[in-house]
């Protein structure tokens, strides 16, 4: 009973915000009682914990099921992007900048979180880019890794990127394209285009 709220509870947060869905809402759509939610999940803080980390967990499984597909270095970070996107149903609710504004102390544990589970993904992708000539030699892995990270993270905030002038969609594809870019070789160049004309 307790992974059905926490798989139902998750979907809604992500279809419509942590901030706009209630506990009644989300026991209508369970048709249960909120007392059921409530003896699993003792206030909606917990359950958009739980269901935040239980997010968590899926996109950390969707990416690792793309790295064990051996893609290219520039394909698989399009492919990662495209996979989560569709999990995070495209982040049109802005669910990341929810929790942030309204729950910060979980953002912040879910953002260390994170970079831990991503961290060392990246790195092996510009390891694996490097010696396979898709990206430059003279990169500094480290400092890549945290402004991809960071700048990926940043895409969420609204106050730079008001939803109604950005579509995150169209942001994560320049932000990716600008990424690649940054670093490519001739060869990353030539996969990136093929990729952009897909």
């Amino acid at each position: 009973m307790k992974d059905k709220i926490l798989h139902k509870a998750a979907d809604l947060f992500l279809s419509f915000g942590f901030k706009s869905i209630t506990m009644d809402d989300i026991a209508a759509d369970l048709g249960m009682s909120k007392k059921t939610i409530y003896s699993h999940f003792s206030t909606k803080k917990k359950l958009v914990e739980a269901s935040t980390f239980y997010i968590l967990e899926r996109v950390n499984e969707t990416i690792c099921s793309i790295l064990d597909a051996n893609y290219d270095p520039i394909e698989e970070t399009f492919t990662i992007k495209s996979m989560i996107n569709n999990l995070l149903k495209n982040e049109k609710s802005s669910p990341s900048y929810q929790l942030q504004k309204y729950y910060p102390k979980i953002y912040k544990q879910v953002h260390e979180k994170q970079f831990e589970a991503v961290q060392s993904c990246i790195v092996e992708n510009l390891k694996r880019g490097i010696t396979e000539d898709y990206y430059r030699k003279d990169i500094d892995i480290d400092l890549i890794t945290r402004l991809f990270f960071s700048g990926n993270m940043n895409l969420t905030n609204q106050e730079l990127f008001p939803i109604d002038v950005y579509e995150i969609s169209s942001l994560k594809n320049t932000f990716l394209e600008y990424h690649v870019r940054a670093i490519a070789t001739e060869k990353g160049l030539n996969t990136l285009k093929n990729i952009l004309k897909r």
